[in-house]
């Protein structure tokens, strides 16, 4: 996911490459057809889900799925530690949109941080928070303490072929393929890693850069993964690619993924 960042990092070029594939949430447009989240089927869901982590760690990882009623229920307990299911509401972007779907795991760490975040907001979302209350409330849970980064370094898995969600190059909602992995860097900026990402020039994220989601605490190094490598995903991933847009059209890809 990636936002914009904001802050420390003045520079045009830091602010504006703020996140790229899932989020960079609070500049995105309100562009939802709808408010309402619709339930994907359990086997879909499932499946996009667990694409979000390297094929050999999915047999053992933990998997929640959605009831936009209520909100995350756990779906299939894992032994490894790593925990993966697909955010439908972005809590930075204080938007009802019924059109996200991000395929994310979290390691360990990650699970007991930044996921409870994730599913915390579907709650308050199927409880009927709205956008801006919901953004308002997250912010406020930060700001006291309620929620902490990860204890160490960690990473988040996102290597799913097929995203919706802002991205580059004007950060707006759209489907796309751009695997890659967000490593915990809580309070770190482009400035400090002597990064320059350019949203509108794509070669540039192939080198690692920060994505600030929202706040300070939320920040990740973004490593993107390889044109290679993408391809790798989308051939063998084909099957699901295919069955996301006949499940809606949104989550057609657009020629060339990106």
């Amino acid at each position: 996911m990636l936002a914009s960042n904001g802050g420390r990092n003045s520079a045009p070029r830091a602010a504006a490459a703020a996140t790229l594939v899932a989020l960079a949430l609070a500049a995105a447009p309100a562009l939802a057809a709808g408010t309402v989240i619709e339930a994907m089927p359990e086997g879909l869901e499932t499946r996009l889900a667990l694409s979000a982590a390297p094929p050999a760690l999915r047999d053992d990882a933990t998997v929640f799925l959605l009831d936009p009623a209520s909100g995350f229920r756990l779906a299939r307990q894992g032994t490894s530690g790593v925990a993966c299911l697909v955010q439908r509401t972005v809590w930075e972007l204080a938007d009802d949109r019924d059109d996200i779907y991000i395929p994310l795991c979290y390691d360990a760490a990650g699970t007991r941080t930044y996921l409870t975040v994730i599913m915390d907001a579907a709650e308050l979302r199927a409880g009927g928070l709205g956008g801006e209350a919901l953004k308002a409330e997250i912010a406020g849970r930060w700001a006291d303490g309620t929620y902490r980064v990860p204890e160490k370094a960690g990473l988040s898995y996102m290597v799913a072929p097929v995203f919706r969600t802002v991205g580059p190059p004007d950060m707006a909602v759209r489907t796309l393929a751009m695997p890659h992995l967000m490593f915990y860097a809580p309070g770190v900026t482009n400035a400090d890693i002597g990064a320059s990402p350019d949203l509108a020039d794509h070669a540039s994220l192939a080198w690692p850069f920060i994505d600030r989601q929202g706040n300070d605490e939320q920040s990740y190094i973004i490593q993107m993964l390889g044109a290679a490598e993408t391809a790798a995903i989308l051939a063998d991933e084909k099957q699901l690619v295919g069955d996301l847009c006949a499940y809606r059209d949104i989550l057609c890809l657009p020629p060339g993924g990106h």
